[in-house]
């Protein structure tokens, strides 16, 4: 049982790694262990080794790691892409190699050989377009398209000029200073994809995002169908019940066969596990920029909107304390008033309690329908976004 015990102690620890890696930082994870993790591998863990680079080899040390990083972090590089060629060429070849000889099987027939392939490779055709696709790059020629597709809200985003690209900044776009050009519709640059997510290629992502999703589930399913048509091709229950004298219950049985599968199939429950835990990781994503278009906004946006909210929300209540304050001096310097009842100030209402609710109105919300067309459909895919005429702002 110490294999058993061995192997669900490795997915319980990859589970907590990955999920601390990947969202410790959402605020449902705040001062948790999860939280504290993410700080470690994404912070941390890297101040203390450029702290070690720096005891041990000094400044030039340092000035190596340094530059790397930003060879890796500040540059267009392809490393991330490589990774997930690596990453799904070497699952489908375990998976190959695992598998493959038992298919056709109790449960699967021999089609599956194929469709896996197929299915990896429309994976990889996604990943190719939306990597090399153009996000929607403003440029000098089109800059007046996008400032008529896109107005300027006057909340989150105003008239202004990129200071980097030297032409107007249409609302939603951002410069990435990673691609080094301004993107229509930004939505965030995608390490994985070497690029950036913009108005032209997020359905594209999208697209990538659900196919992975649908792979992933594709995969651990199909993994468990060979292990239970070989549970059942090799008899494990009857000889179980029959010879071994063990009770025909999921309780009693359920021990016997997981160490029955362990010992004979380790290699392929390992892939399930993996397989499930990226598809769960993958519908959180798919989910979260799903809600997104839903809503006509960016992650960018949510950002920009997080900040306003939060200034305007501190600049009600700095409002209401102003005048709760000159309320309270006003009440000072009149004529005494009559003792109030303790039990009364402590249940009464704060003044802060009474700011003005700040409340999210997003111009770019044009309903479910038709916010879902504007990711499938982009604007400047569109005949008439190359007969608009940018309009005049008058002050």
């Amino acid at each position: 049982m110490a294999v058993q015990w061995v192997l669900v102690l490795h997915g319980l620890a990859t589970l907590v790694v990955v999920v601390s890696f990947l969202c410790g930082q959402w605020p449902i994870f705040r001062r948790t262990p999860i939280a504290y993790i993410h700080h470690f591998l994404t912070v941390g863990a890297y101040d203390y080794l450029l702290r070690c680079v720096g005891v041990l080899f000094g400044v030039r040390g340092t000035n190596a790691i340094l530059e790397v990083e930003r060879f890796c972090c500040d540059r267009p590089n392809p490393i991330l892409q490589i990774i997930y060629l690596a990453i799904v060429g070497g699952t489908y070849f375990i998976v190959a190699k695992s598998c493959f000889s038992y298919i056709p099987g109790y449960y699967l027939s021999g089609i599956h050989r194929h469709m896996s392939l197929l299915a990896v490779g429309i994976g990889v055709l996604l990943f190719v377009l939306t990597s090399f696709s153009d996000p929607g790059t403003v440029k000098d020629d089109n800059v007046s398209q996008y400032l008529t597709a896109y107005p300027y809200d006057d909340i989150i985003y105003s008239e202004k000029e990129c200071p980097t690209c030297k032409i107007p900044k249409p609302a939603r776009s951002k410069h990435c200073s990673i691609c080094d050009r301004c993107v229509a519709r930004f939505d965030h640059h995608c390490g994985w994809m070497n690029n950036c997510i913009g108005e032209r290629n997020t359905r594209y992502f999208m697209a990538f995002l659900l196919w992975h999703f649908l792979l992933c589930v594709y995969g651990a399913v199909a993994i468990g169908l060979v292990l239970a048509g070989q549970l059942k091709e090799s008899r494990v229950i009857y000889v179980l019940t029959v010879y071994y004298g063990i009770e025909n219950s999921f309780r009693s049985l359920a021990p016997h066969v997981l160490q029955w599968f362990v010992g004979s199939y380790d290699t392929q429950i390992l892939l399930m596990v993996f397989l499930a835990i990226v598809a769960l990781l993958l519908a959180g994503f798919f989910g979260y920029h799903a809600s997104l278009c839903f809503t006509n906004t960016t992650t960018n946006e949510t950002f920009k909107w997080q900040e306003y909210i939060n200034w305007q929300r501190k600049l009600n209540e700095a409002r209401a304390s102003t005048a709760a304050l000159r309320a309270s001096l006003n009440g000072m310097s009149s004529e005494v008033s009559p003792r109030k009842s303790k039990w009364r100030a402590f249940f009464r209402r704060s003044p802060l309690e009474d700011a003005k609710l700040v409340v999210k109105e997003n111009k770019y919300d044009k309903g479910l329908i038709q916010n879902i067309n504007e990711i499938i459909v982009p604007l400047s895919s569109r005949s008439s976004f190359s007969q608009k005429k940018p309009k005049v702002r008058r002050e």
